[in-house]
């Protein structure tokens, strides 16, 4: 079953579409919502080994948009200023123009870097995401955040861009690792403690998600996004777990993925503020093979946090739940977190 989701953001709305064999439709939805000449489709070279990059090619030369791929070596790594750069080049040397169009297909890596280079080549055209990870389907590809990793640390290079349409073909996940695919669960159980103990539940016992699911997720992230697009309030919230998750990610050297990061960073922040549900939410991350111990210090983890974009000087804000289902931000100094950490984590 198919469901779409309408982002309303006046003349920047978009709708996200959710649902199996929706690869094979791509270029009759991006022609009807885009219009381009040209397009550009990004993807990285674990994407490439499967035929989703024909299948969109060709359903999109069936409407007689001509197609050029740019592929990068997958990774966390790849999400830099010289691959970013390289996706530029790329687009002058396939004279893609004001009216064309980039595709980011692939997952939040992918996504972020096209979007990215699509909000400043010529100031700004349009682009579709169409992710095929979980992860990226209930967080990276709807939003508009774009962006690449500098040295000290990561997304702090980026703009705000929201694509003109994503789309996502729920067959893909049937490809993915179990690993990549418990990266995904990590953010959806995130919208639960956040904002719906109901979707919580239905997958806290672990177990594959459906499209309905997929769009629950996409709903309660809409929320925060028109609530606040610029991520100054609301959408802060989104950030649950992320403070320690990123830092986790930057200290392993990434080889702890975002999703199993965020997790943890959910497990220690709730020891400290919210230990009445520490006990349910390992449960939940256990069940969905992820993990919930952090191997690092707390000193190691405050070394990488020097960067981190929630810090207002020597404050950061961080999101707290209160219950599973319900949230807030609080704004503290950093050394008065790091002694709780040190506490009680």
């Amino acid at each position: 079953m198919h469901h779409t989701v309408h982002i309303p953001l006046s003349e920047r709305a978009y709708d996200v579409r959710i649902g199996p064999g929706l690869l094979e439709k791509a270029g009759a939805l991006i022609a009807e919502k885009l219009r381009p000449t040209r397009v550009l489709l990004v993807t990285d070279s674990n994407v490439a080994k499967h035929d989703y990059v024909d299948s969109v090619m060709q359903s999109l030369k069936a409407q007689g948009v001509a197609c050029h791929t740019f592929i990068f070596q997958a990774g966390e790594a790849s999400k830099s200023l010289y691959t970013y750069e390289k996706i530029l080049d790329t687009c002058t040397g396939f004279s893609l123009y004001s009216g064309d169009a980039l595709i980011a297909l692939g997952g939040g890596v992918t996504g972020d870097l096209t979007g990215f280079a699509a909000a400043t080549y010529r100031r700004g055209i349009a682009y579709a995401q169409m992710p095929t990870t979980l992860l990226a389907a209930v967080d990276a590809s709807v939003g508009g955040k774009t962006g690449v990793n500098l040295p000290a640390g990561k997304n702090l290079a980026g703009a705000f861009w929201q694509p003109s349409l994503v789309i996502t073909d729920t067959d893909t996940f049937n490809t993915l690792p179990p690993e990549e695919y418990a990266n995904g669960m990590a953010e959806c159980l995130k919208h639960g403690v956040l904002f719906d103990e109901g979707l919580f539940a239905s997958l806290e016992h672990g177990g594959p998600v459906s499209a309905a699911q997929v769009a629950r997720n996409v709903e309660l992230k809409r929320a925060c996004v028109l609530a606040d697009e610029r991520d100054t309030g609301r959408r802060r919230l989104l950030n649950l777990g992320h403070t320690l998750g990123h830092a986790i990610e930057k200290v392993s050297d990434y080889t702890i993925p975002h999703g199993a990061a965020v997790g943890l960073g959910m497990v220690m922040i709730s020891r400290v503020f919210c230990p009445a549900i520490v006990d349910r939410l390992c449960a939940a991350l256990e069940s969905n093979r992820l993990p919930t111990h952090c191997e690092y210090s707390i000193q190691e983890l405050f070394s990488a946090l020097e960067q981190d974009k929630k810090r207002a000087g020597n404050n950061i804000t961080i999101v707290v739940p209160l219950k599973i289902g319900e949230c807030e931000l609080r704004t503290m100094p950093m050394s008065e977190l790091k002694r709780l950490l040190e506490e009680k984590v």
